[in-house]
């Protein structure tokens, strides 16, 4: 995909005016570090202080009509039964044939009648699709890509930032609340994707940059920074939080990446609930792990694992430096009998790097404080 086919965030001429590193996320010209420090400071601010993020390539979603919940129920694998409105639910889309991972996507239960779907950027297309292919009538599925920013304000200072535009901030973790900004409406949410505390705003597409402009000047007092999404990569990955792609994918169950907390085993049904039932009995499919480098190198995704007889038993789906740390961290999946402790031989490039099979996550955050 050219620069110039590429679609442009509501927020594209302010990173431009900062000087960003862009890069195509998912169809998306979006931002991976600013100058001045690039990642690791953007990452050292969030950890410490607060930073903000342009997500606005995320996917928005909305499904309405009576029994709307229900439907999504249906569909998706965690239980919205679960949950009372206004509060937000990590969930999947399973392929119904292989119970491999369409999306993982948030959804907020505004009623039993409406629900508003947050799918990640490359898939929102294919959920909508699904879904449409199945809606039942009396229901309205509409794709509102473009009628949403989506701004994180994340960080131990996160509250005081979103407090001084005068939004709420008293809100239990992934519930959220409908507000208005300068007389516009801008949906807050208790979530994020970095393991600090903070906040996920919604503002409509064309006052997304007011909201922006507004959120980097009430930072200023805490030494916050636009953060780009190369920092949010390496924060996901010391937390051990899973990207499609990576540690979800139409090859990787929920199962394999130990996300059974997020599926209602118990629902009557959701797409692939039958193929996931028998994977999990079955016990056989290999599980995510996390590794802590204990060598000189960096593991990248598709890194083959072998263990200390040189037998292989995994690969890296994720890699990084970690900021935090100072050393290499990695998020695979591994044979079944793999063990926290274990010592295995990541071959990054030809060349053997020694690490330690761990469970994430690898640093401690505030995210449900």
């Amino acid at each position: 995909m050219t620069e110039t086919s590429m679609r442009k965030s509501p927020l594209h001429e302010r990173h431009v005016a900062l000087g960003a590193k862009m890069a195509d996320f998912g169809g998306w010209e979006m931002p991976i570090e600013y100058p001045g420090g690039g990642v690791i400071r953007e990452h050292t601010a969030v950890r410490e202080r607060v930073g903000i993020f342009d997500v606005s390539h995320l996917g928005k979603a909305r499904v309405s009509g009576k029994g709307a919940a229900d439907f999504c129920n249906a569909c998706f694998t965690n239980d919205l039964r679960k949950v009372e409105p206004p509060k937000a639910q990590y969930t999947m889309c399973c392929d119904e044939q292989t119970g491999g991972v369409v999306d993982d996507l948030i959804q907020y239960v505004k009623s039993d009648d409406e629900v508003f779907l947050i799918p990640n950027a490359a898939n929102t297309t294919e959920v909508v699709r699904r879904m449409r292919d199945r809606l039942p009538d009396g229901l309205e599925l509409t794709n509102l890509h473009e009628e949403y920013g989506v701004i994180a304000v994340q960080g131990p200072r996160s509250e005081d930032v979103v407090k001084t535009l005068g939004l709420p901030t008293d809100l239990e973790y992934m519930s959220f609340a409908e507000a208005e900004w300068n007389g516009r409406p801008v949906i807050v949410c208790r979530t994020g994707y970095t393991g600090e505390k903070g906040y996920e705003l919604l503002p409509t597409w064309d006052n997304t940059p007011a909201v922006w402009d507004a959120l980097v000047e009430a930072m200023q007092p805490y030494d916050g920074l636009p953060c780009g999404l190369g920092a949010r990569d390496t924060l996901r990955t010391e937390m051990g939080y899973a990207l499609h792609g990576h540690e979800l994918s139409m090859d990787i169950t929920p199962n394999m990446a130990r996300a059974g907390w997020a599926v209602g085993w118990g629902k009557e049904e959701f797409w692939g609930k039958e193929v996931l039932a028998a994977q999990k009995a079955a016990k056989e499919c290999r599980l995510s792990w996390g590794l802590l480098v204990t060598g000189k190198g960096i593991p990248r995704k598709d890194c083959v694992i072998k263990d200390a007889d040189g037998r292989e038993i995994g690969v890296v789906t994720s890699g990084t430096m970690s900021p935090t740390l100072k050393r290499g961290i990695a998020l695979c999946l591994l044979d079944r009998g793999a063990a926290e402790g274990d010592e295995v031989v990541v071959d990054v490039r030809g060349r053997a790097v020694a690490a330690t099979v761990t469970k994430p996550p690898f640093v401690q955050g505030g995210a449900a404080s």
